[in-house]
């Protein structure tokens, strides 16, 4: 398995010749997407899903209702492309499985109505990673790789901590890392690393365009 961070929440990950995307978002690159054979987005927040990332590619695309219907509306010319999944749905790309985790955002505000948001687990031979989106629901199943959100509007460090915990996931790499300057995730690299390694759980902060 070759796991690459691509800006913010967008990951690529190969395996045995297949290729798939992640949430490729507005913050980044146009790489992540180039030669994938498949793209997952797991919610419609336009740091998770970027039309242009889209038209990119030609792989299929991956995703839950609401953000079909965004393709429909802002990027019409991919819309072709979708398939909608629903929670705990699976399927195959290439020699990847793939399973469909939960169905809602994390709360942002009491006052603010839910999004929707599927997560994803993959299995890459004896290896499963799992990529929450915006949301922490635990997969209800064992994984190797948690891909954490580590700063977020939405979330507590308290939280992010805890929820990795949650998942006991013997690796885990950061996620979801824009929103604080790089001296706000110093701190959050120090507690996540502490606070996990108390548990013996690795975690890593990844520089964009680098493999884990």
């Amino acid at each position: 398995m070759r796991l690459t961070k691509f800006g913010h929440a967008a990951v690529r990950i190969e395996h045995d010749g297949t290729t798939v995307a992640l949430d490729p978002g507005m913050w980044s690159e146009r790489e992540s997407v180039e030669g994938v054979d498949a793209v997952l987005v797991t919610h419609e927040h336009p740091d998770h899903y970027d039309a242009d990332k889209l038209r990119a590619t030609d792989a299929p695309i991956y995703t839950i209702a609401a953000v079909a219907a965004q393709i429909r509306e802002s990027a019409p010319d991919v819309a072709e492309r979708v398939t909608v999944v629903a929670p705990d749905q699976t399927w195959t790309v290439g020699g990847i499985g793939v399973r469909a985790i939960g169905e809602l955002h994390a709360v942002i505000h009491p006052d603010l109505p839910r999004f929707h948001n599927s997560g994803y687990v993959l299995t890459l031979g004896e290896q499963s990673v799992f990529h929450p989106g915006d949301a922490l629901t635990v997969p209800g199943v064992p994984v190797d790789v948690l891909l954490t959100p580590v700063c977020a509007p939405w979330m507590r460090l308290s939280e992010g901590i805890d929820f990795a915990r949650s998942v006991g996931a013997a690796r885990n790499v950061a996620i979801h890392d824009r929103v604080y300057s790089e001296a706000g995730l110093g701190i959050v690299d120090a507690q996540f690393g502490r606070l996990l390694g108390a548990r013996d759980l690795d975690y890593v902060r990844l520089a964009d365009g680098t493999d884990l």
